[in-house]
């Protein structure tokens, strides 16, 4: 389903040295997986015979019970497609390896084994074990067949899924060998672990599985020994994590009594393409591997994965003072460079008591405060129009005022009414050229006004304007730089809520984000706005949501409106979603000539659409491959 693939880790209650009792559990939890459609299930280290069964695994009952009780889950597990990974230990060239063996419908796949065996404190892996970290290209006979055996095996079912197993001590290695199988293309890494209990450990060991998914740009899946195992001198909580890129989807919680599995959905092809899109991935080293082909797994027939409606916005409230701090300094440290190279000490902005321009003289003042520079400086400008409404224009005179910026009012009335008749533009016509007339009167008054001033003009276009192009060419297109560039709408809302905590703007900028956002272009009648932005081009929260999918690692048009009619469920129907999703297409095809020429402005958050760094498209390529897509 669109690169989504299920996966669990699952803890089972472990007697220690009893593999046939172990082997009922593990049986019944991939039973239960598989009926949870679940593709991958990994379980802890040593699981059929207990981690802690120590020097009993040197004894030839406890390894040829182990062995019965393999046969006993393969003939139990032949029917189901679901992989297991479970721990088993294994003699190779009369050495014991602790090892990750890969089984689905009653084969026997491959076998890893463990690396780096710990031998300090409380782990001894090396008075039993033998490292398998240069074993490759080998195959051990298992059961009267040989099967593939080494550090250097993957498995694939040759469309979005190719994974690669770890052992417990191995993720903590300086070089975790799911690095070099992350390299090598697994985008999906599993963990056999055996780590105890230790006042902090779990939130370390959580920490470390995450970031090690972030590093790899990969999903990570860690199922630890539980409860079962032996509390001569250490206790097993079974911690069971599974973490995609850098954040923690799903863990368990720890010290049940009972077997546990948790599962959740990866998004395995979004972290292929992000190894396209993003970092230095590519040029990661690559070892010789052999991968194993998987047969196909379970389908998901609904996905139960939440989907972020707002993928711009911190979606917890705790990081909210954080993030728009940091987005704040970003903003004015790029204002205050540009400013002080070019030895520029006044900053002229078009304020209309919009979102866009708000969070620019905003973000301008706190640039100005950071430096000791007068607000005098920051030159306002409210250049009415045909239609502008008081509303507008008082809450954008009120900010000024209480900012104590400078405060000018240019009405531009008359001058396009001049421009109308220059041109030969019948004023009653409301067309494109009516409004684009007064769009680039507005930026050619703040330009030559910057002249006057000595000062720069700084613009309020924001991400969400540019990748849609719903700015006039030259017009509110333009400026000397760019502050709200890298910023889409969404966030925008977000980030003058922020500001709300000064009491003596609050209720004014409670205002602005309640007033619908317009360019206030078109006549009106009884002082209200005739001409509303997201009823034209739709809902700006659709339109960065696509944005996002599409850049940050180039979703197909099918897959946005699959995750927008999961992440709108309730809010916009089927039908509404493809409407604007569409348009979105064919507006961030045919405007890309205004990028391409679009000003300098500080890059925010990952995604950004600047011509000169993060993204080159030609001006006339053809989009109807993409609607064909979505049409399908």
């Amino acid at each position: 389903m669109y690169g989504y693939y299920r996966v669990a880790s699952a803890v089972h209650h472990t007697t220690v040295a009893n593999p046939a009792k172990n082997a009922d559990e593990i049986i019944k939890l991939i039973k239960e997986a598989h009926a949870k459609e679940v593709s991958v299930v990994v379980f802890p280290e040593l699981t059929l015979t207990g981690y802690t069964a120590s020097d009993l695994l040197l004894n030839q009952t406890l390894i040829s019970k182990q062995q019965e009780a393999l046969e006993d889950i393969l003939k139990n597990i032949e029917k189901i497609n679901t992989i297991a990974i479970f721990g088993i230990a294994l003699i190779y060239a009369d050495r014991l390896y602790n090892c990750a063996l890969v089984a689905q419908a009653g084969s026997i796949l491959g076998v890893v084994p463990k690396s780096y065996l710990p031998n300090k404190k409380e782990f001894y892996d090396k008075r039993q074990f033998t490292s398998g970290r240069d074993i490759v290209q080998s195959t051990i006979e298992i059961m009267g067949k040989e099967v593939p055996f080494g550090v250097d095996l993957l498995f694939g079912d040759g469309k979005d899924m190719t994974f690669g197993i770890e052992l417990c001590e191995d993720l903590w290695a300086v070089t975790p060998p799911s690095n070099h199988m992350a390299s090598n293309g697994a985008n999906l890494l599993f963990n056999l672990s055996a780590s105890n209990e230790l006042i902090g450990k779990s939130e370390y060991r959580e920490e470390l599985v995450r970031t090690q998914s972030a590093r790899c740009m990969a999903a990570y899946v860690y199922s630890s020994a539980g409860v079962g195992e032996s509390t001569t001198d250490t206790v097993f909580g079974g911690h069971a994590i599974i973490s995609e890129y850098g954040t923690t989807l799903i863990q368990n919680e720890r010290f049940s009594l009972q077997n546990t599995l948790i599962a959740a959905d990866v998004d395995l092809e979004r972290l292929r393409w992000l190894r396209l899109n993003e970092s230095s991935f590519c040029d990661g080293r690559h070892k010789k591997t052999r991968t194993i082909k998987v047969a196909p797994t379970p389908n998901i027939s609904k996905l139960e994965r939440e989907i972020n409606p707002m993928p711009f916005v911190p979606s917890r409230y705790a990081e909210k003072k954080r993030r728009c701090d940091e987005i704040i300094r970003i903003q004015a440290h790029g204002l205050i460079k540009r400013m002080s190279h070019a030895h520029i000490q006044k900053a002229v902005i078009g304020v209309s008591g919009g979102l866009d321009s708000t969070l620019v003289l905003l973000s301008t003042h706190k640039a100005f405060d950071i430096m000791g520079w007068e607000h005098k400086n920051i030159i306002a400008v409210t250049m009415p129009g045909f239609g502008t409404t008081s509303r507008t224009k008082s809450n954008a005179i009120k900010l000024c005022k209480t900012l104590g910026v400078t405060l000018k009012e240019i009405d531009i009335t008359d001058i396009s009414l001049k421009e109308f008749e220059a041109i030969e533009h019948d004023k009653t016509v409301h067309s494109i050229t009516y409004e684009n007339v007064q769009a680039r009167a507005r930026t050619s008054m703040l330009m030559n006004l910057a002249n006057k001033e000595g000062g720069l003009v700084v613009g309020a276009g924001d991400l969400s304007e540019i990748a849609l192009g719903w700015s006039t060419y030259n017009g509110d297109h333009m400026s000397m730089y760019a502050l709200n560039c890298g910023i889409p709408k969404t966030l925008i809302k977000y980030v003058i809520e922020y500001f709300m905590a000064e009491e003596n703007i609050s209720s004014i900028l409670k205002d602005i984000l309640d007033t619908p956002i317009s360019p206030e272009l078109l006549p009106h009648d009884e002082d209200t706005i005739s001409q509303e932005t997201e009823a034209i081009v739709g809902p700006y929260e659709l339109h960065d949501f696509f944005l996002y999918h599409i850049i940050k690692y180039g979703a197909k048009p099918s897959k946005m409106l699959f995750l927008a009619q999961k992440a709108f469920d309730g809010i916009y129907d089927k039908e509404t979603i493809k409407k604007w999703l569409v348009l979105f297409i064919k507006r961030f095809f045919t405007q890309q000539f205004k990028r391409s020429c679009m000003p300098d402005g500080p890059k925010v958050g990952t995604v950004s659409l600047s011509p000169r760094a993060d993204w080159k498209m030609p001006s006339d390529a053809d989009m109807e491959i993409w609607l064909e897509e979505l049409a399908q």
